[in-house]
């Protein structure tokens, strides 16, 4: 296998990968009409994760159009420095080698995190559920579709049929070298593969995200996001679990009262800590692992502080250092709590649910990291890099 694309053949792969999936549309809904009347788990989020329809077409076609339309991270030069013997020394972007992407349920990972650690010059590996299994076989098969057409060896993308021991076994040993792997899924998932991995991992996808309501918040707005936050999409790390509420806040039992009856629209299910308890179907938890806890479901935790300094104090020890927002309108209160809370992301007045590498303009996101080596938040291509050093000389020594 050729160690390097340039950035014309990687781009006609992409362009061939979008044809291809417009092209068969109709396999693939087939495909995943399949997986999605096999499913027959009890787990919300993945059901939702594991249905393609035409929009989700629609979105991975987009995503590897805007692929092409990018900028080639490779072979960026991030440094440069004239040595006094002379040497040039310049320090360049490079791709990491193999990167294996273990994901549970969606589908169209397969082509969107694939497509974009393609476009980084990586080879992938691909390790989906067996939920999925018929949707990205043939997702897959696109794929090498698109390399053959252009006369590029088709193991720059190959799918790993394994199941969980096959898979353990091949993390603890790699059967062909291994770079870097990306888990995308939940809890259980992350966990499995940081236990058995020999390589670096990147941890993607948890969120257990907060919302901080200050005593000076504009509680409409307040209303507005959380709603957001909860219920537009259960299955999305950027959701929120947890709200704060500043228990100064004026008319603080008017806006409870309200957010409990509007998230009840939706049937969310909410328990409350001993203060929030006390309102009228909220109930109350024993166990503090719930603050821990990232849902993935309608179901959300209420809680009350006394100011700022004790909700960053709270959602730096349960949150899961994705998303953190704060509602309120004094800037400067705000701006001490985005830079006191360990998270990827923080927000004054917005909802968590924007984070996203397509909507903080990175076109796709490979992965959302709530690691801080080498990159945090969304992962877009030109994050998945690593770096090379390149010497220039005529015969010094030292």
């Amino acid at each position: 296998m050729n160690n390097a694309l340039t950035s014309q053949q990687k781009n006609a792969v992409l362009l061939s990968m979008a044809k291809l999936i417009a092209a068969e549309k109709l396999a693939l809904l087939t495909a995943n009409k399949t997986d999605v009347e096999n499913y027959h788990g009890d787990d919300l989020a993945m059901h939702e994760r594991l249905k393609v329809d035409e929009n989700k077409i629609r979105e991975m076609i987009l995503s590897l159009e805007q692929l092409v339309a990018d900028v080639d991270p490779i072979g960026k030069e991030l440094y440069h420095f004239t040595h006094e013997s002379g040497l040039k020394i310049t320090n360049k972007t490079a791709p990491f080698g193999t990167i294996l992407i273990i994901y549970e349920s969606r589908p169209d990972v397969t082509v969107e995190a694939a497509g974009i650690a393609f476009k980084s010059g990586n080879k992938i590996l691909l390790k989906g559920g067996k939920e999925s299994i018929n949707s990205n076989l043939k997702i897959v098969d696109l794929w090498h579709k698109a390399l053959a057409e252009n006369n590029i060896a088709e193991n720059w993308v190959e799918y790993l049929n394994y199941n969980r021991a096959e898979t353990q076994i091949f993390m603890q040993n790699p059967t062909q070298k291994v770079d870097l792997i990306v888990p995308r899924g939940g809890e259980k998932l992350i966990a499995f593969v940081k236990q058995y991995a020999t390589c670096p991992v990147i941890v993607s996808g948890r969120g257990n995200n907060f919302i901080y309501v200050g005593k000076e918040a504009d509680t409409e707005i307040a209303l507005k996001v959380i709603l957001n936050a909860k219920t537009t999409k259960i299955s999305a790390c950027n959701a929120t679990d947890k709200v704060l509420i500043n228990l100064n806040l004026p008319n603080k039992e008017i806006f409870i009262k309200k957010l409990i009856a509007e998230l009840l629209k939706f049937n969310v299910e909410i328990l409350g800590d001993n203060e929030l308890s006390a309102f009228e179907n909220v109930a109350s938890f024993e166990d503090e692992s719930v603050w821990f806890e990232e849902f993935l479901d309608y179901k959300i935790v209420l809680g009350g502080v006394n100011s700022s300094e004790e909700a960053i104090e709270k959602i730096n020890k349960y949150g899961g250092g994705h998303s953190s927002v704060i509602i309120t309108k004094n800037d400067k209160v705000a701006q001490n709590f985005m830079e006191s809370v360990d998270s990827a992301a923080v927000y004054q007045n917005a909802s968590t649910r924007f984070t996203d590498g397509g909507q903080f303009g990175l076109g796709g996101e490979l992965a959302i990291s709530t690691d801080k080596l080498h990159h945090r938040g969304p992962m877009g291509m030109q994050h998945l890099v690593t770096n090379k050093w390149y010497i220039l000389g005529n015969g010094q020594i030292r």
